[in-house]
């Protein structure tokens, strides 16, 4: 009877492990093939766009760190600009400063690192509340009346922010930033992403 119940168990672990495996790998492909043929590595076939979206990080990671994600995203969208491919740079994101141990005032971090890339400060527009990925895109639609965007982050958040534009009916592509040279840090984002699109569906529903 034990062994029994013990097999039972299990067999109901397993459908439930196997079911969040299912969902996780639905979302996953819905997200990345929504996004082909819409995100960019390579400059020069970006499509010229008024605004860039610039997806807010911060300078230093949560236990003190340097953050490579920002240093790469920065240079992505002050290429953009000086390309000609935007012409104006919408910097989106939160003030940890008060909230988080290493927490920053995200949009005047980036606003000053594209300054020192020779961005000027009259194309560069600042929101505070890309507390998240989708307040960001909402905001673009509804505060900004924006219609047509380039997104730049790194490919797997383009991804995720491609699926977050057509639910507010926005006209956008992304831009892909170089990932941070660390390993360990490309495996934990990569690992985080899978539960943030799940939570994308969440949301938008």
């Amino acid at each position: 009877m034990k062994r029994r119940r013990i097999k039972q168990i299990a067999i109901v672990v397993f459908g439930g492990l196997l079911a969040i495996a299912i969902v996780i790998a639905v979302c996953n492909i819905l997200v990345v093939n929504n996004a082909k043929g819409r995100t960019f590595d390579n400059l020069s076939d970006v499509p010229t766009r008024e605004i860039g979206l610039l997806l807010g990080t911060s300078p230093i990671t949560p236990d003190g760190a340097h953050n490579y994600y920002f240093d790469n995203r920065m240079k992505a969208a002050a290429d953009l600009y000086h390309a000609g491919k935007i012409r104006r740079i919408l910097v989106s994101g939160g003030d940890y400063t008060m909230t988080e141990k290493h927490g920053c005032d995200e949009p005047t971090a980036m606003r000053d690192s594209l300054v020192a890339h020779n961005v000027p400060d009259t194309c560069i527009i600042e929101h505070w509340q890309g507390w998240r990925t989708i307040n960001s895109i909402e905001a673009v639609k509804n505060l900004y009346d924006f219609d047509s965007i380039t997104i730049i982050s790194q490919k797997y958040h383009n991804e995720r922010a491609l699926y977050q534009a057509d639910h507010f009916g926005l006209d956008a592509v992304g831009y892909n930033a170089e990932p941070s040279p660390i390993k360990s840090s490309r495996i934990r984002n990569a690992i985080r992403e899978y539960m943030a699109r799940v939570k994308l569906f969440i949301d938008l529903l």
